[in-house]
């Protein structure tokens, strides 16, 4: 590698809506930048962290245009190679760059993008899965599988909320057990939530001082009495104060493990993947992300 010019790996979906915008405009600033972009075609999932990982040493960073749910699948691989994130928002809530602080105009996300300070920035972990944003159990797997392609497109950001309201209508309670730094809590929940990140489910609030690099995981459990609470709690939750109401239990610390009477699946920031018991940590520092200082 040129020791007075970088060399950045670029993963961008040239198909999504924002797609050729972003393409245009990150090579347009890498060029007065003087960043050389290596282009990678990610068709599945998994390509995605395989690329970073075969592009690691020949690059200086990676540059992602995409969703939560992209910038999860480059997670792990990220920490692995210790390579820096930049990131170009291109999904429907844009959580992770909304937390850090990074321009949601393509435009001035790509111009951060080549230009700006790194920082590092902590990565949640349950049971061996990598997550960037938030982690849950309940209320948000159904959220997942009733927020279609469809809702996205026609709604946007406000999809979260109508399929929410959809959701809390026939969500049953469970009871679960939280063992958070070996303390136990016993709980009837309808949503029981591990953030590392701040925003989550489309611009919600994980606890109103949460942040991603304090070494800590942010947890809460929501026990409604009825789906008609939701709309008084939702204000609330935006803002990360849900935990001023008597039926929402807050609690913060470095390992957390739930388990369930039956088996549950658990959401990481968007995607199904894993599933009671969940056992999960904090990794401190352990992704560098090109972004405005904290």
């Amino acid at each position: 590698m040129s020791a007075d010019r970088r060399r950045a790996l670029l993963i961008v979906n040239g198909k999504a809506r924002q797609g050729r915008r972003a393409l245009d405009d990150i090579r347009e600033e890498a060029a007065k930048a003087g960043v050389t972009l290596i282009r990678a075609e990610c068709r599945e999932r998994e390509d995605i962290a395989e690329a970073i990982r075969d592009h690691a040493d020949s690059v200086d960073m990676v540059i992602i245009g995409g969703g939560d749910g992209t910038l999860n699948a480059a997670a792990p691989a990220l920490a692995d190679t210790g390579l820096p994130l930049a990131i170009l928002p291109m999904g429907t809530a844009n959580d992770l760059a909304r937390t850090l602080g990074i321009p949601l105009d393509l435009r001035e996300a790509a111009r951060l993008a080549v230009g700006g300070p790194v920082r590092r920035i902590d990565l949640g972990e349950v049971n061996g899965v990598a997550f960037f944003n938030v982690a849950s159990i309940g209320l948000s797997v159904e959220l997942a599988r009733e927020l279609t392609r469809e809702m996205k497109r026609r709604w946007g950001v406000l999809g979260y909320a109508v399929a929410a309201f959809r959701v809390a209508r026939r969500m049953a309670p469970f009871r679960a057990e939280i063992r958070i730094n070996g303390v136990r809590h016993r709980v009837k929940s309808v949503q029981i939530g591990v953030g590392n990140g701040r925003h989550y489910g489309g611009g919600m609030t994980v606890q109103e001082n949460a942040a991603p690099d304090d070494g800590q995981l942010d947890v809460y459990s929501i026990d409604l009495r009825g789906w008609w609470e939701w709309p008084l709690l939702y204000p609330d939750f935006r803002r990360g104060r849900h935990g001023h109401w008597k039926n929402v239990h807050a609690w913060y610390g470095q390992e957390v493990e739930i388990t369930t009477r039956h088996r549950r699946p658990v959401n990481t920031d968007g995607d199904i993947t894993t599933h009671t018991p969940a056992r999960f940590r904090v990794r401190p520092g352990a992704v560098a992300v090109i972004a405005p200082p904290r």
